[in-house]
């Protein structure tokens, strides 16, 4: 046996959210997610560029978790953790996004050594798209 305790695994990000229906829309329709399984209206399973996502909306602990409630954020101006995802041309990535619906928190911003922007879901989860120059 390897002492790699992940062998043949993947990373899934869960997130809590607020209105599976809502969350659906944005994600598959703004983003192109694509649905890989979904659970009694509770939860989906999603593939994003790569990266394994489980939506799900809020519960109560469980027997494997007995302190810990899933709850979606109540202060979307406060985070602790984003998505970036690294575009070729961020003013291009920007212009489509926008266009499918993504609302920007300002449109792409140039720091010189990259150009940046920032836009949230439904339920105010941050996601940056990042063009290195």
């Amino acid at each position: 046996m390897s002492n790699d305790p992940f062998k043949g695994s993947e990373v899934t990000t869960i997130l809590v959210v607020s209105d599976i229906e809502k969350a659906k829309k944005f994600y598959f329709d703004i983003l192109g997610a694509e649905l890989f399984r979904a659970y009694g209206g509770t939860s989906i399973v999603l593939k994003f560029l790569g990266h394994w996502m489980l939506l799900v909306t809020k519960g109560e602990p469980t027997a494997d978790k007995p302190d810990i409630s899933f709850v979606p954020s109540s202060n979307s101006d406060q985070v602790s953790h984003s998505f970036t995802i690294r575009v070729e041309d961020c003013q291009k990535s920007y212009e489509i996004l926008k266009e499918r619906g993504a609302e920007f928190i300002t449109p792409p911003y140039d720091w010189g050594a990259e150009v940046r922007c920032f836009f949230k879901d439904p339920d105010g989860n941050l996601f940056e798209i990042s063009e290195a120059r």
